[in-house]
């Protein structure tokens, strides 16, 4: 088994998430980034796509799930990205991501805040 990984970064959305009310009335901007871990291998010999995990639809999905979910906390949103990304491709062993907001609701400058987790099979 490999701990290959494919890595996207600084996926970009505009999602609904957050306990305080102006985080519940209007979407704000949050970034994903994400590791994905297959045995690459194959594709590595076949330069087939097939042979691979297709990032675009992955990105598909993580959007999917930022755009539509409307979570009070990160915590739960990085749950169920992780959780539709291994349910994705039966090859991915494992997930890593970060969700940050970009604009986080405090006083102090605080460029982002986030979550990461990991999660595996």
């Amino acid at each position: 088994m490999s701990d290959d990984v494919i890595e996207l970064r600084g996926l970009r959305f505009s999602a609904v998430v957050g306990v305080l009310p102006e985080e519940r009335e209007r979407s704000q901007p949050i970034e994903v980034d994400l590791d994905v871990t297959a045995d690459l291998s194959a594709a590595g010999r076949s330069d087939d796509l097939d042979d691979t995990i297709d990032y675009g639809a992955l990105c598909d999905l993580v959007e999917l799930v930022v755009t539509t979910d409307q979570p009070l906390l990160l915590e739960r949103l990085c749950e169920r990205i992780a959780g539709v990304v291994l349910s994705a491709d039966d090859r991915i062993t494992a997930v890593e991501l970060v969700v940050r907001k970009l604009r986080p609701p405090v006083s102090q400058q605080l460029a982002t805040s986030g979550v990461r987790i990991r999660r595996t099979r």
